[in-house]
């Protein structure tokens, strides 16, 4: 018995990653993290400013850096010059340094009225939120970028995080100090996450003239 052909059945939806540039999001470099920085300063945004230098200084992920608390980087009074935290993606702990710019503008964000009583760092304006969502945090990431100039297709959360190890790594070269600040259980994982390789191919390449 001969089977009809069915019409082909299609997707009431566009794909998910139509017009979008996918793949390993760019790290920030130092001039856009100073451009960012005068920009959010002229505009007196002090959450934002705090946010920003301590995404660039802590290197977490945006599920770790939203869910951060108050009592993580603050004690005695002060901002505290070295902070730990656990990972939610490996329970692992984690270690970073909180610079003094970074302090600064911490400080300044918490006196501030909406941070009274706050447990959380970042807390949400509304009261079933405890803290801002991830995805508060990455359209607020598109907004940084866009307000100098970049392409926000090319940015995201991640940016954030590999902005001061990217920096390390061509300054030093110095792959396990990485891992450690990352808080990569493996060196391959490491490896992958700057592109190392690609990267320093391409210096290479760079380099040779024919």
């Amino acid at each position: 018995m001969p089977i009809a052909n069915l019409p082909a059945i299609r997707a009431c939806r566009p794909a998910w990653n139509k017009g979008r540039v996918v793949g390993q999001k760019r790290p920030l470099l130092p001039k856009h993290v100073w451009a960012i920085r005068v920009r959010l300063e002229i505009a007196r945004n002090h959450r934002d400013l705090a946010l920003f230098n301590l995404a660039i200084d802590s290197k977490l992920r945006g599920c770790d850096l939203v869910k951060l608390r108050v009592a993580d980087v603050y004690a005695s009074g002060q901002v505290k010059e070295r902070a730990s935290i656990v990972q939610s993606k490996t329970q692992r702990p984690v270690r970073f340094e909180i610079t003094e710019g970074t302090r600064k503008s911490l400080s300044r964000w918490m006196e501030e009225p909406m941070m009274v009583g706050s447990e959380y760092l970042w807390p949400g304006r509304f009261h079933d939120r405890l803290h801002i969502s991830t995805r508060q945090y990455a359209r607020l990431v598109r907004d940084w970028v866009r307000s100098i100039g970049l392409d926000s297709t090319s940015y995201g959360t991640h940016s954030m995080r590999r902005t001061k190890v990217a920096h390390i790594y061509r300054k030093t070269g110095n792959l396990r100090a990485v891992q450690l600040l990352l808080g990569h259980t493996k060196m391959d994982s490491t490896v992958r996450y700057l592109g190392v390789e690609l990267e320093d191919a391409l210096e290479i390449s760079e380099s040779v003239e024919i």
